[in-house]
């Protein structure tokens, strides 16, 4: 399981439905809008 770094919900890398790729990277999410949130700011995300 991956963690959402926006909202900190487990997701399945297995059946992700959203996911992106940053530096080389692969990032999951829950939902779009989480996605969305990442590739805006993801520096925001990585650093927590």
């Amino acid at each position: 399981m991956a963690k959402d770094l926006v909202c900190g919900m487990e997701v399945d890398e297995k059946t992700a439905k959203y996911k992106t790729v940053h530096k080389g990277k692969t990032y999951y999410f829950c939902a779009a809008g989480c996605k969305q949130a990442f590739e805006k700011n993801p520096n925001k995300y990585l650093k927590m």
